[in-house]
């Protein structure tokens, strides 16, 4: 596998934040193994961006619809009734 060599220069505030959390490693990984997880993980955020995707504001409930409510086809119709909520 080729790899491309890259220069990088980090602020020093930055840079003390990685010393910080690389000192407190049990087993400390490379600085290219962290800067690789990190652009895997950028890159792979702005795949989901393009993809429009939020992440959930909160915990997702539902509502349990009182007995003899009429509906009857909530288990199919779901999204509809959902879409209907206020």
């Amino acid at each position: 596998m080729n790899m491309r060599r890259a220069t990088v220069t980090i602020p020093d505030d930055l840079e003390k934040e990685l010393e910080l959390w690389l000192s407190s490693q049990t087993a400390p990984p490379s600085l290219a193994k962290v800067m690789q997880s990190a652009l895997r993980r950028f890159l792979a955020e702005e795949k989901l961006e393009a993809l429009e995707y939020r992440p959930p504001r909160g915990a997702f409930s539902v509502s349990p619809a009182a007995r003899s409510s009429g509906h009857t086809d909530v288990s199919v119709e779901h999204d509809a009734h959902l879409a209907d909520r206020d």
